[in-house]
């Protein structure tokens, strides 16, 4: 079984990490002034996965901080994923 978990450990590490790249390269988009990576695209990152990195680049880079509704759905996304963890961790 730990031999399974191995592979999404490691799918997971790499998801997050390319979410938290994708929001800093937004970050330095918008600072420049270019076209933006849409917000539908950075939340699809957070709820296959990546919300931790989404969470982590928020804070890292100052960004999207305080834009509504993105904030919202964002931290959505992130209790219903720690309500499956916990449904899952429950017996």
């Amino acid at each position: 079984m730990a031999a399974a978990i191995l592979p999404l450990i490691v799918l997971l590490l790499a998801l997050n990490l390319f979410t938290m790249l994708r929001f800093r390269e937004d970050k330095q988009r918008a600072v420049a002034g270019e076209r933006r990576i849409p917000e539908a695209h950075l939340l699809g990152l957070a709820l296959i996965g990546g919300s931790p990195g989404a969470f982590a680049a928020r804070h890292m880079f100052r960004h999207k901080t305080r834009k509504q509704p993105f904030s919202t759905w964002l931290f959505l996304i992130l209790a219903v994923q720690a309500g499956a963890l916990i449904g899952l961790a429950l017996p």
